[in-house]
């Protein structure tokens, strides 16, 4: 069996993890662009990324930005350069908390706000009953849910350890 090079290992990474953020309805070329920065070992110009993702400057510059948006990636500058030098943030548990804030404020709080209005809808017929019932019970384990999310964010990770080795006891 011959040995997988370097460059092909990284071509299957950042393809396996573009496919990995479609599936969890990130754009393709977004999760592209952070696997490729994720594996740099050094910082990387737009140009770098255009010309190693072989993707237009706009789609580059865009996807730069939503993920400095996210907190998954900063712009770094390097004396005696002009251009703008982005890294990823390196650290696995930064990434996971990050990716799951946003995704929180992006998915899970309009969701609450919107069976927040759903609640008080009038009506005693056995099908505003039957729509109360299910959008109370959806709205309490969304609000739980939410709660999970916030506490398992704004702690470390041995918190987080702890408490998943407390659950699989």
């Amino acid at each position: 069996m011959n040995a997988m090079s370097i460059r092909e290992a990284k071509d299957r990474f950042i393809e396996a993890w573009g496919a990995f953020g479609s599936a969890w309805g990130i754009n393709r070329s977004m999760a592209q662009v952070h696997a490729l920065l994720l594996i740099s070992h050094e910082p990387l110009s737009t140009e770098d990324v255009m010309e190693q993702l072989n993707i237009s400057r706009g789609n580059a510059n865009m996807n730069l930005r939503a993920l400095i948006d996210w907190s998954l990636v900063r712009r770094v500058l390097k004396p005696g350069e002009r251009r703008e030098y982005f890294e990823a943030e390196k650290d696995v548990w930064k990434v996971a908390t990050h990716i799951t804030r946003e995704r929180k404020k992006r998915e899970l709080e309009p969701l609450i706000r919107l069976l927040d209005e759903l609640e008080d809808i009038p009506g005693g017929t056995p099908e505003a009953k039957s729509f109360r019932q299910m959008t109370h019970d959806l709205h309490d384990l969304t609000k739980r849910l939410d709660t999970l999310l916030e506490h398992s964010t704004r702690r470390d990770v041995q918190w987080f350890v702890k408490a998943a080795t407390t659950l699989l006891k």
